[in-house]
């Protein structure tokens, strides 16, 4: 359902460990609860923040969509730079994949219409597969995905007014570095994973150092000894703080 709002709400929510890892697969085990535990009070965070869409990066819708290429016959009449798959929509699964390397079933992931960010130079037959199994997608026309762009046209076109980043920690990077996050969640299981070169929550190939603020909101114990701290994010714009995206 079409919004007149030039951008959605957006928060990044993310379960990790004490020593930021990405990975809970690794995390050290603890007598408060386990992995499925903490995953069930993320889920329970998820629902709570009333989201209509949520995002992902490329590998992880990959892990969901676990599909591989094919490409229908030719010839090919595809849509640049968007394509609205269908109408009525109540929420979608996003995917951040620039080159067009994720292909999917069907027009749904986890129950919620897909909807795929693209970079320009994705060619014809990858959108021409993208439509025949029912999926939107929206083509960045400047040199990579731009970000704010594609929001607007979430909000716009798709009716999307809160959207959930879950990362990967690029995809989180992206988003910060893009000044248009709204508030930081992160939940912290009582546990780590201590490698010695820990890939964390988030990753930016610039780093965010002048480029974002975090003030803190709110704290709240969860079950199972998770702690959420939610942040409300600041973005800068030429070295000035801007602030009510």
């Amino acid at each position: 359902m079409p919004t007149t709002q030039m951008k959605p709400h957006v928060s990044i929510l993310m379960l990790t460990s004490a020593d930021g890892s990405l990975h809970p697969s690794r995390f050290t085990t603890s007598p408060e609860g386990t992995r499925r535990d903490w995953s069930a009070q993320y889920d329970k965070v998820h629902t709570s923040l009333r989201g209509n869409a949520w995002l992902v990066g490329r590998v992880t819708m990959a892990e969901m969509s676990k599909s591989q290429a094919h490409v229908p016959p030719e010839p090919w009449k595809v849509e640049r730079p968007i394509h609205v798959a269908g109408s009525g929509a109540q929420t979608y699964g996003i995917a951040l994949d620039p080159g067009g390397k994720v292909h999917f079933q069907g027009g749904q992931v986890a129950g919620d219409d897909v909807i795929v960010l693209l970079g320009p130079n994705v060619p014809d037959s990858h959108l021409a597969e993208l439509a025949a199994d029912g999926v939107s997608y929206i083509v960045s026309q400047g040199a990579d995905v731009d970000i704010a762009a594609a929001l607007e046209v979430l909000a716009r076109d798709f009716g999307v007014r809160h959207l959930i980043v879950e990362g990967g920690a690029t995809t989180n990077g992206a988003f910060l570095a893009a000044g248009v996050v709204d508030e930081f969640h992160v939940l912290i299981a009582p546990a780590m994973e201590g490698p010695r070169n820990l890939q964390g929550i988030v990753s930016h190939r610039d780093g965010l150092a002048g480029r974002v603020e975090f003030r803190l909101k709110s704290t709240n114990v969860l079950g199972h000894g998770v702690v959420q701290l939610t942040y409300e994010v600041s973005s800068y714009n030429g070295g000035h703080e801007r602030k009510g995206h």
